[in-house]
């Protein structure tokens, strides 16, 4: 089986890319490919935060690299927490935190439409840059539903699903996600 170093460190991500590609590869996060500095997630986009991910780990280490920079796109916040979403309340905050600050933010407001974006990059030892990006639709709920998936997933209503991320089987949610997208997007192209 081929192997596949991804550039995350999340052990939600990673899993959800296991599961996702379900066998098809091998999929080694950057740390137990021998990867252990620091990537600064300067990009202005998804997609910038990914290449910036994925052309460290490979320089670094000489192999391919895939990473995935995903976030939570609220309508009424102008697009926020955006690519700010892992860290939206402080460096280091807990998925509890984000949550009770997008709560917080959104007081008041009933128009609560979001979206789930995510970038996938493929960075080869080449130079040759391979991507993908996936979305998926729907709203902020008023408080936290069900204790599945990970982040923003038990505030978010999936349009797809008509239920919570939160309450959703891991099966569910990978067959609608915006990395199930972003990656069936970038391996229509390899």
């Amino acid at each position: 089986m081929k192997k596949l170093i991804v550039a995350s460190g999340n052990k939600g991500k990673l899993k959800e890319i296991k599961e996702i590609l379900d066998g098809k590869y091998e999929i080694i996060s950057m740390t137990e490919a021998g990867f252990s500095g620091d990537i600064e997630e300067n990009g202005n986009s998804f997609y910038e935060n990914a290449l910036i991910k994925a052309k460290t780990v490979s320089d670094a280490l000489g192999e391919d690299a895939l990473a995935d920079d995903s976030g939570l796109c609220v309508e009424a916040l102008g697009g926020a927490p955006g690519i700010f979403s892992a860290r939206y309340s402080g460096v280091g905050a807990t998925a509890k935190a984000n949550n009770q600050k997008l709560l917080n933010a959104l007081d008041g407001v009933l128009d609560r439409k979001a979206k789930f974006c995510c970038s996938v990059v493929l960075y080869k030892t080449s130079g040759e840059i391979i991507s993908g990006y996936g979305e998926t639709e729907g709203s902020i709920l008023y408080k936290e539903e069900g204790d599945g998936g990970f982040g923003y997933d038990p505030l978010f209503y999936s349009s797809d699903l008509q239920k919570p991320f939160g309450l959703c089987s891991d099966e569910e949610k990978n067959g609608v996600s915006h990395r199930f997208r972003a990656l069936t997007d970038l391996f229509k192209k390899l």
